[in-house]
């Protein structure tokens, strides 16, 4: 394990003036300061306090989602997480951060500065410049549907969208469905890509046919919907699985607007089951992602690593919520 001396012999400088950057004195420059840290995590070195067991500082990094209501997605996301670090002893931070956060700030000399020995990461995106770093990081880190390949330091935790899919479409079939088309996410993301190979095997599975046009990519949000159900309608479709609740809750409006009856003309499931899904006209046929769990599984495979035991995937089931979004297909 590489010493202050160490990097003070690497960069040439003083240990004093190692010492200073590692622990954010304000009377040597920030360009040197950033060295000294980059240099530090190249070289694996370990501050003192993030060998002891004193050290028990958590963050939860999220772009991309919301969190601050119960009426979020990312709520109970950010609770469960919480209720299960508590009896851990550990002080956990959320962090909202950008994009330009992230091109800014190198992740792990983030979180060496900050005394962090550990991260979730929720929302971020396959583009994202921390997601590139996190191949190579030495920071245990679990992240929220997202995957990192080879790295035993970080994990990936989730909802099966496999077992999701498979629900909503079975639930279709039963009911006479056919011509089922999925709204997914947008593209360029791993969620989106596994919900959309789901569909593709479940419905080769039931001998169902299949559409590119079918299958169009979209947004998370409800106003995403009015640029695709009325072409969704015009090619014969007779059910819509939505990538998430929002989207599908624009789905609701837009046939309404249109003139169709659901689930009379057609039926629509939601995927998250968020607390609207219940309260929706009518009330929506969900898969349902128990939030709560994933949060409390997020911190039980972070800690995992940090003790040295590496997870991969780290997957729980879904649930189908039947309520009245969905019914037999018009003869």
């Amino acid at each position: 394990m590489a010493t202050i001396k160490d990097i003070a012999n690497k960069l040439g400088i003083s240990v004093s003036t190692v010492s200073k950057g590692l622990n954010g004195a304000n009377d040597i420059s920030e360009q040197l300061r950033q060295t000294v840290l980059d240099t530090a995590v190249e070289m694996g070195y370990v501050p003192k306090q993030m060998r002891t067991k004193q050290c028990r500082k958590l963050c939860i990094f999220i772009e991309n989602m919301n969190y601050e209501t119960p009426d979020q997605f990312g709520y109970d996301i950010i609770l469960g997480f919480k209720q299960a670090a508590y009896p851990a002893n550990f002080e956990v931070t959320v962090m909202p951060v950008t994009p330009a956060f992230q091109m800014l700030e190198k992740y792990d000399t983030f979180m060496m500065k900050n005394g962090y020995v550990g991260a979730f990461l929720v929302g971020f995106a396959l583009q994202d410049s921390w997601m590139d770093q996190l191949e190579t990081t030495s920071i245990p880190t679990t992240l929220f549907d997202n995957y990192i390949r080879k790295n035993p330091n970080v994990s990936y935790i989730g909802t099966d969208s496999f077992e999701g899919i498979d629900a909503a479409i079975e639930h279709l079939a039963s009911l006479g469905h056919k011509k089922i088309a999925l709204l997914n996410g947008s593209a360029n993301s791993m969620i989106t890509e596994q919900r959309r190979q789901a569909y593709i095997d479940i419905m080769n599975t039931h001998a169902l046919p299949i559409r590119e046009e079918w299958m169009p990519y979209s947004y998370y949000v409800a106003a995403a919907a009015k640029d695709h159900v009325a072409g969704l309608l015009a090619h014969g479709v007779t059910a819509i699985v939505c990538g998430n609740d929002l989207l599908a809750s624009g789905v609701l409006e837009e046939c309404r607007a249109l003139g169709y009856r659901v689930p009379e003309d057609i039926s629509v499931i939601g995927f998250d089951d968020i607390p609207i899904s219940a309260k929706l006209t009518p009330p929506l046929t969900t898969i349902r992602q128990e939030r709560i769990e994933l949060g409390k599984c997020g911190f039980y495979t972070l800690n995992s690593a940090i003790n040295h035991v590496s997870v991969s995937r780290n997957l729980l089931r879904p649930q189908l919520i039947i309520r009245n979004s969905t019914a037999c297909v018009r003869k």
